[in-house]
């Protein structure tokens, strides 16, 4: 039986093109797509992959949030993060959220196959550009204390702040989260507490620079 493959990415030509090239390869069958990140914890509870390409700016729920969630409940999946950005902040989150690896969007399709069968095997793969991205962020820090941030979100109040954020009124996040419209309201002014302001402004740019969403 080949590597079972779920792919992950707002973008249907990407997710076309991805699954056109994996089925050329022998060992490795595509057995679902997904263009968010709810729709991908949908997709590996329905379809058991073993690996999931996920992209991280994502409507709806984002890759990094959709990979803490499948790390939690579907520990044996391997998540490999296939993203544009290669900044330090979103290899961090990614990672730290249960990613077994990361791979940039520009990378060779050879790349993408062999990480494919290195995290299969349970290993780490992280492209050679990240891995300097990595290395000189960790070169940077060496020698002076581990800046935390002071804003901690729960996963539940990021996935609000990302509806939020993304236009949603009170109602359709309710709608998106099957919760009701009391318990969005109750989480929307705990994340303002939290973020020390009133303003939707404010919390959309919050939202965008942790990489929940984008401007597109």
């Amino acid at each position: 039986m080949g590597i079972r493959v779920v792919i992950v990415d707002d973008h249907k030509i990407m997710r076309e093109g991805l699954k056109s090239l994996l089925t050329r390869e022998m060992d490795i069958q595509v057995v679902g797509e997904a263009d968010n990140g709810r729709a991908a914890t949908q997709c590996v509870r329905d379809l058991d992959p073993d690996v999931v390409l996920m992209d991280l700016t994502m409507p709806e729920m984002n890759g990094i949030d959709a990979t803490r969630r499948i790390a939690a409940d579907y520990p044996s999946v391997r998540v490999l993060a296939l993203s544009m950005h290669s900044d330090r902040r979103f290899i961090e989150e990614a990672l730290s959220a249960g990613a077994q690896g990361f791979l940039l969007k520009d990378c060779a399709f050879d790349e993408l196959v062999n990480a494919i069968h290195e995290v299969v095997a349970d290993r780490f793969y992280l492209s050679p550009r990240i891995t300097g991205v990595v290395v000189k962020d960790y070169l940077g820090r060496r020698g002076r204390p581990e800046s935390a941030s002071s804003i901690r979100l729960t996963p539940r109040e990021r996935e609000v702040l990302q509806l939020i954020a993304e236009g949603k009124n009170t109602k359709e996040v309710a709608f998106s989260l099957d919760v009701s419209v009391k318990t969005v309201e109750s989480q929307r002014m705990q994340i303002m507490r939290k973020l020390k302001t009133n303003s939707i402004a404010d919390l959309t740019k919050f939202a965008i620079r942790e990489g929940l969403t984008t401007l597109d």
